[in-house]
């Protein structure tokens, strides 16, 4: 029986945000425990809250022992090929942008599964995406990257939206799954390498 794509993608962004963890951890030369625990929070904390919201019981972590060992591979990985990867220009960004594509679809999807409507199902899968990392920078005592001016959260947000709409009108999940991730990555991306903000929230004088 083929594996579930949604599964896949849970793993797969809950190894990518747990390297992100580890790699903000280890910045500041903490022991393994400090940065296992930086990376635990990082990969499961904005599946944790959407599930809370959502009222899915058990937490996914604390039902399915892969995410746990997903964690773990992440922090491993980060652990034998640190100096390389702290070396790769913006590899934090590209694990993070990554990490909020993946997250952002499991998120979306998990909430029309529970019967939500669209519009709510679109804001799970971007807390579910941009959670973690608040939590991270928090506890690094970096100002989170939704805070700043840079397209973040709102890149996830407009990834949501074209999930929800290509499933509606195409009935396909690989294209929609596809097309939504692809859309995510390039938005965040290129907003950095640009520079681009939304505009600032400002009173009128």
């Amino acid at each position: 029986m083929a594996a579930d794509p949604q599964y896949i993608l849970e793993l797969t962004g809950t190894f990518f945000f747990a390297i992100s963890g580890a790699i903000a951890g280890g910045k500041y030369e903490h022991d393994w425990f400090g940065t296992g625990f930086i990376a635990f929070i990082t990969a499961i904390g904005g599946g944790s809250l959407r599930d809370i919201l959502l009222g899915s019981y058990p937490l996914v972590w604390i039902d399915d022992i892969n995410i746990l060992y997903s964690i773990l591979a992440g922090i491993i990985f980060t652990y034998l090929f640190y100096d390389f990867v702290v070396h790769l220009r913006r590899t934090r960004l590209l694990f993070d942008t990554l990490g909020i594509a993946l997250f952002t679809i499991v998120g979306t999807e998990k909430a029309i599964s529970l019967g939500v409507r669209p519009d709510i199902a679109a804001m799970m899968g971007m807390f579910t995406a941009v959670m973690g990392g608040v939590i991270r920078d928090v506890l690094t005592n970096e100002v989170p990257v939704i805070f700043r001016k840079e397209i973040y959260a709102s890149a996830c947000l407009a990834g949501a939206v074209v999930y929800l709409l290509l499933d509606h009108f195409f009935n396909s999940r690989s294209i929609s799954l596809a097309v939504s991730t692809i859309v995510i990555v390039a938005i965040r991306l290129v907003a950095v390498r640009f520079q681009l903000t939304l505009p600032a929230f400002k009173k009128k004088k």
